[in-house]
């Protein structure tokens, strides 16, 4: 009986027991359910807030990067589509196992991708086998995808590969004024997301125009990513950045380029570079330099990171000779007909050496300017004195930087401390000036003596909105001579294109008249402290403009070492770049020729069956130059019919007679290719330019399939050959 009563208090103790517990739970509960309902929060949180942050997303709407385009509205820079890759490793993303949206196998994956982006096959991997990732991206390489890459990789047919839209910054013009131009790239930040960032030139120095500000849309989706029925939905617009416009011409720029790359194959130069400007106005028109790089790629980038058209220094050689020309007229201490004893000067302790060391005996100063004699300037500097010469160049800018709109521009520097540093300065020896000084100075000599300063910026705008942000110019930096010395200086500079013993005959263009001065500037040798010697361990250069009454056009060209033959002296490669460029911007920019003689235009009928010498009387009176194949009596054929041609230009007429060579001297390569098709030859061409030799001589019977080699050349590499290849100057001697 007692074991039945201790038995049941035992049982019912452990009900009561069982019965505070979960009362106490009850009691717990009620009063957290109490508590969130009252105050809202737990643990110190806003469940409100936390439940909104929960299924409240976000999307960032991406600005646009602004545009760069040249003064005509074409594009050189600007954001275009591209994707990236992602890979999705979660498998809860797959519901359907016949259709999986995560990657099912590494391996096949990695090995597919390595053939589309530039990442190893074995990095691949690493990352698609990452434990606990819910995606992965594969960096630099799984970016900027093309629409073709992307439709490659998605052929192939891997599950858990997905592409997001991106925007990349693209440089549709290739090596377009490059170091000019810079490049933008993008960065990622610390949020994860990227920004497109400058790092070089207009890209970096106007960062804060062209970049963007970001919008974002904000909605609200449930737990599965379905947009909620009455989730609000907020939109905030991205601002897009602001297009550049610079002062750049597309076409000069493409001629400029096009140029250069071809010398720069040809000659090899350590380095070269090329300004187009308006002296007017002093807009760059052109500007690029070699070595150079892709900003897309970034090819080329560690050759020459710097703009050293702006921020590089250099001593300019017999080009300087412009302005102190300019200076001595001033100053009324030039006298074209005046003589002197050319070759040797002492003058200050100091002996002026011509570049030819003995001179040429007793000669005019106009005919030393054409030499581009040493001993001439070195002359004019005793007779101005030099405190009044150093005045000039002070004017004329020389020593400080231009204040043109690109950062870090160099100053150069004018030495004027010795004796012989003076003397130096005078024929551009010592003193140190950068390219876009020589440009600013010139315009002074172009624009009847008020100098123009260079600038780049044409306008900024704000495409949101369609306001002009910031405005470039034109702004006189000074007038350091007159109008009448200017046109003077233009009529002398003129006559070393034109003279007989002209430095400049290579840059003589038909049609226009070209006012310039050619230089050979020494080098220094940073090793041995002096000048660095050998035929080719110059700076070869041109500065000249056009028309030579009027100007309408600077053209400066510059090359340093180039590989050049034995017959060929450093002036050849630079009329290269600049004859093609000032011509072809002429006449792009519509400036007529000095002379525009009246063209005849002959239809040309069908002379076959025709008597020979009765054609060839009435193609002469057409002023067509008739030649003829053969010594046939008949014409059986002939290199155009049913076409015009302008007089002057050449009809080859084929007989029924025995075919015989002409003389193929100075002809076109047009026109020697008329001769190999009409007479069936295998043409074989080296050089370019003009027709120098040829294999079969004039005179000689052709028979068909017969080979037939002709070397071109241009008239500058004739001319170059004529004249003895002896350096422009030589340093001085104490």
């Amino acid at each position: 009986m007692i074991s039945m009563i201790a038995k049941a208090i035992k049982q019912n103790w452990g009900a009561y027991l069982l019965f505070l517990v979960f009362g106490a739970l009850f009691f717990v509960l009620l009063t957290r359910f109490l508590t969130l309902q009252i105050t809202g929060e737990a643990e110190g949180r806003d469940l409100a807030a936390q439940a909104a942050a929960q299924y409240a997303r976000e999307q960032i709407l991406e600005a646009e990067r602004g545009k760069i385009l040249d003064r005509n509205g074409e594009v050189i820079a600007e954001d275009t589509i591209t994707f990236k890759v992602v890979a999705v490793l979660n498998e809860e993303m797959t519901t359907d196992a016949k259709n999986p949206k995560h990657v099912t196998d590494p391996e096949k994956t990695a090995q597919a991708l390595a053939r589309y982006i530039d990442m190893p096959e074995e990095d691949i991997l690493k990352r698609l086998q990452q434990k606990g990732k819910f995606q992965v991206e594969f960096g630099p390489a799984g970016r900027d995808i093309s629409h073709e890459v992307k439709m490659g990789i998605e052929q192939e047919k891997l599950p858990g590969l997905i592409f997001l839209q991106d925007l990349k910054r693209f440089y549709p013009n290739g090596i377009f004024s490059s170091h000019l131009i810079g490049f933008a790239q993008a960065e990622e930040k610390e949020d994860g997301t990227f920004e497109t960032t400058g790092k070089m030139g207009i890209e970096l120095n106007l960062n804060k125009y062209l970049q963007g500000t970001n919008g974002k849309m904000a909605f609200e989706e449930d737990a599965r990513g379905y947009l909620l029925p009455d989730g609000e939905e907020k939109i905030q617009k991205a601002l897009d950045g602001n297009n550049v416009y610079l002062t750049l011409d597309k076409k000069v720029q493409t001629f400029l380029e096009d140029s250069m790359t071809q010398v720069a194959e040809e000659y090899n130069p350590k380095q070269m570079y090329g300004i187009v400007a308006d002296p007017k106005t002093g807009e760059i028109l052109a500007m690029s330099q070699r070595p150079t790089f892709d900003p897309d790629s970034r090819e080329g980038l560690a050759d020459n990171w710097y703009n050293q058209i702006v921020e590089s220094t250099f001593e300019p050689g017999s080009t300087f000779k412009t302005f102190s020309l300019a200076a001595a007229i001033e100053e009324g201490k030039f006298n074209p007909n005046a003589t002197y004893q050319s070759g040797v000067y002492d003058v200050l302790d100091v002996r002026i050496h011509d570049h030819n060391r003995y001179g040429w005996g007793e000669i005019s100063y106009l005919e030393g300017v054409q030499r581009s004699s040493n001993v001439a300037f070195a002359r004019l500097l005793d007779h101005m004195g030099e405190d009044r010469y150093k005045s000039y160049l002070d004017a004329f800018g020389f020593g400080k930087p231009t204040g043109i709109d690109l950062p870090n521009e160099a100053a150069g520097n004018i030495l004027y401390n010795y004796p012989a540093e003076r003397v130096t300065t005078i024929f551009g020896q010592g003193t140190t000036v950068t390219p876009l000084q020589m440009i600013q100075a010139e315009t002074a000599i172009a624009n009847d003596g008020k100098m123009m300063k260079p600038y780049v910026i044409s306008q900024i705008v704000d495409p949101n909105t369609g306001d002009v942000v910031r405005e470039g110019k034109p702004e006189s930096s000074g007038n350091p001579i007159s109008a009448d010395t200017a046109k003077k200086t233009r009529e002398y500079l003129a006559t070393t294109v034109t003279s007989d013993v002209g430095t400049g005959q290579l840059f003589s263009i038909p049609g226009y008249d070209i006012s310039g001065k050619s230089g050979t500037a020494q080098i220094p040798n940073l090793d041995t402290g002096g000048y660095m010697i050998g035929r080719e361990n110059y700076l070869f250069s041109f500065i000249g403009m056009a028309p030579a009454d009027d100007p309408e056009l600077i053209v400066y060209v510059a090359i340093q070492q180039p590989t050049l033959p034995e017959t060929e002296s450093g002036s050849i490669p630079v009329s290269k770049v600049f004859n093609p460029v000032m011509l072809n911007s002429l006449k792009y920019l519509n400036i007529q020729p000095a002379e525009a003689p009246s063209i005849n235009i002959f239809k040309v009928p069908d002379f076959e069956g025709e008597n020979v010498e009765d054609t060839v009387s009435k193609l002469e009176n057409e002023g067509v130059i008739p030649v003829v194949l053969g010594v046939g009596n008949t014409i059986k054929g002939q290199s155009a019919k049913g076409t015009s041609m302008m007089a002057g230009e050449r009809l080859i007429l084929l007989t029924d007679g025995e075919l015989t060579m002409p003389d193929l001297s100075g002809w076109s390569v047009r026109d020697v290719m008329k001769v190999a098709n009409i007479a069936n030859l295998d043409l074989n061409i080296t050089g370019s330019g003009y027709a120098e030799r040829q294999n079969l001589q004039a005179g000689a019977v052709l028979s068909k399939s017969e080979q037939l080699i002709v070397s071109f050349s241009t008239n500058q590499e004739q001319i170059a050959r004529q004249q003895a290849p002896e350096e422009e100057e030589t340093g001085p001697q104490d």
